[in-house]
C-alpha cells in the first residue's frame, strides 16, 4: 500500500509536471513568440520549466516573447513559486472538501511549531503575504521605472517584483537589469524583494508576531536563518567588492560597487537578476557565486538550492562529533539524528546530481571542447533554480537543454521528492549486526 509521503511526493510531481507541460504548449500558441521564426519545442519546454521551477535560465530572450506569451511566463512563474500551495489552496477553495490529514501533514512542513500550527492559516498567510509583497514592489518599480523612461513601465513593474519575490530571475530587459546598475534604488527594491521570497514565508511570518508583540522571542528555526542569511550576505558583499571593484566594477562610483556587490551577494540565493554581466567576473567571483548558488535560500520558501540550514548542519558535522546518541549541540540545542540524517542525504544527491549534470553535459558538447567551469556555472544555477549565466545555455544542443530541465525540476521539487520517497519509516522485527567499516 503507499505511504502518505509518497502519495503526497506523487501529487506534488504530478502538478509541476502538469503545470509545465500546459504552459509548454501555451508557449507555443501562435502570436506568443515574436522573435521570428518558429520556438523550437524544446525552447518552449525548457522556458516552461524555467519559470515553473522559478529558475531565469533561458535559451531564447524573454524580451522576443509577445506581451501574452510574458503574460504567460508571469503567471507560470507564479504557480510554480508557491508551489505545493498554489495546489493545495485549490483544494481549500472547494466548498465542504476536506483535505485528509496527510495533506494537513504536508502543508504544515511549512511551518514550525510555535508559529503557526493551523494548515488553513499557514495557506491563507503565505497567499496574502506572496500578493501583498509583490503589489508594493510593483508601485515602487513603476515609479522608478517611468523615471528611467521605461516602455509600459506598469507592465514592466508588475513582472519584475513577481520575478524578483517567486525568486525567478526572469526580465523583460535583453541585458537582464544591467542598464540600471547606477540606480541604487532599484537594486535596493529588487534585493528586498528577493530576499522576502528567499528567506521563508516561517520566517516572515514569524518576526511578525514578534515584532506585533505577539510572542516573546523568535523561534531557534527563525534565528538560525536570519543569523546564517545576514553572514552570506555580509561576506558576499564584502568579496565581490574587493574582488572586482577594480575590474568589473572599475567605472562605478564606491556607492555603486557597494550597491552592486550587495546585489550580486544577493541575486545567487536563487534570484538570477544581474546588473554584472557574469562573464565580465574573475575567477574568484564566479566560484564564490557558485558557492552562493548551491546554497540558495530558507527553507519553507519559494528559494531553491540545498537551504541555508543544510548547508549549516554540514558545515557542524564537519567541525564537530555527535554525542553517544548521534546528536549535535548548537547554541544550546539539540540537532537530533533524524534531521542531521535528512541534512546529509538531501547534500549528498545534490552532489550527486550535479556532478552526473556537469558529466553528461561534457559528454553531449565533447565536440566543441567547452571549459568544464562554465559547464558546471550552469548546472549549479540549474539546480539552484538561480538563472544566473554564463551565455553557455542558449548554445546547448537538445540533449544538453534536456540536462537541464531535469537539473531544474529536480532542484526544484525532485530532489525533495527524492528525500520523501527514500523517507519510508518501516518497522522490523528484524536486527541485524553492526557493520565494522573504517572511514578515512
Amino acid at each position: 500500500m503507499m505511504n502518505n509521503r509518497s502519495s503526497d511526493t506523487i501529487y506534488l510531481l504530478t502538478f509541476f509536471l502538469s503545470l509545465i507541460l500546459v504552459g509548454a504548449l501555451l508557449l507555443s500558441l501562435p502570436g506568443v513568440w515574436a522573435g521570428g521564426g518558429r520556438l523550437a519545442a524544446v525552447d518552449a519546454l525548457f522556458t516552461a520549466t524555467s519559470a515553473v521551477c522559478v529558475t531565469g535560465l533561458i535559451t531564447v530572450d524573454t524580451a522576443a516573447f509577445s506581451r501574452f506569451g510574458q503574460l504567460i511566463i508571469m503567471l507560470l512563474i507564479q504557480l510554480g513559486g508557491l508551489g505545493i500551495i498554489s495546489f493545495t489552496s485549490l483544494l481549500l477553495l472547494v466548498p465542504g472538501h476536506r483535505l485528509p490529514f496527510r495533506r494537513l501533514r504536508t502543508i504544515k512542513s511549512f511551518s514550525v511549531d510555535g508559529v503557526e500550527r493551523d494548515p488553513a492559516k499557514i495557506v491563507r498567510s503565505i497567499v496574502i503575504f506572496t500578493l501583498v509583497s509583490e503589489l508594493a514592489g510593483a508601485v515602487l518599480l513603476q515609479l522608478i521605472f517611468r523615471r528611467e523612461g521605461v516602455d509600459h513601465s506598469w507592465f514592466a513593474a508588475l513582472f519584475h517584483a513577481v520575478s524578483a519575490f517567486c525568486n525567478a530571475g526572469f526580465s523583460t530587459f535583453p541585458d537582464s537589469l544591467e542598464r540600471f546598475r547606477t540606480a541604487p534604488d532599484l537594486l535596493a527594491v529588487v534585493a528586498m524583494l528577493i530576499t522576502g521570497g528567499g528567506i521563508g514565508f516561517i520566517v516572515m511570518h514569524d518576526l511578525s508576531r514578534w515584532l506585533r508583540r505577539k510572542k516573546r522571542q523568535l523561534s531557534f528555526h527563525t534565528k538560525l536563518i536570519l543569523s546564517v542569511s545576514f553572514v552570506l550576505v555580509g561576506f558576499g558583499t564584502l568579496a565581490f567588492l574587493l574582488l572586482e571593484r577594480n575590474a568589473a566594477m572599475a567605472d562605478m562610483s564606491f556607492w555603486q560597487k557597494f550597491m552592486n556587490s550587495l546585489f550580486q551577494a544577493v541575486t545567487p540565493r536563487t534570484a538570477g537578476f544581474n546588473t554584472i554581466h557574469q562573464t565580465d567576473l574573475g575567477q574568484a567571483s564566479k566560484m564564490l557565486t557558485m558557492i552562493l548558488m548551491f546554497i540558495g535560500g530558507a527553507p519553507g520558501s519559494i528559494a531553491g538550492g540545498v537551504k541555508v540550514s543544510t548547508a549549516f548542519i554540514v558545515l557542524m558535522i564537519m567541525l564537530r562529533r555527535a554525542n553517544e546518541q548521534g546528536e549535535i549541540q548548537v547554541f544550546h540545542k539539540r540537532l537530533s539524528p533524524v534531521i542531521i540524517n535528512s541534512a546529509v542525504v538531501y547534500f549528498t544527491k545534490a552532489i550527486f546530481l550535479l556532478i552526473c549534470a556537469t558529466g553528461l553535459i561534457t559528454l553531449f558538447e565533447a565536440s566543441r571542447g567547452l571549459d568544464l567551469g562554465h559547464i558546471a556555472f550552469e548546472v549549479v544555477s540549474a539546480f539552484g533554480t538561480v538563472g544566473l549565466s554564463l551565455d553557455l545555455t542558449a548554445s546547448l544542443g537538445s540533449w544538453s537543454k534536456l540536462v537541464l530541465i531535469f537539473t531544474m525540476f529536480t532542484g526544484r521539487v525532485g530532489l525533495l521528492a527524492v528525500v520523501y520517497l527514500g523517507d519510508a519509516r518501516r518497522k522490523y522485527n528484524i536486527v541485524y549486526p553492526e557493520a565494522d567499516i573504517l572511514i578515512g
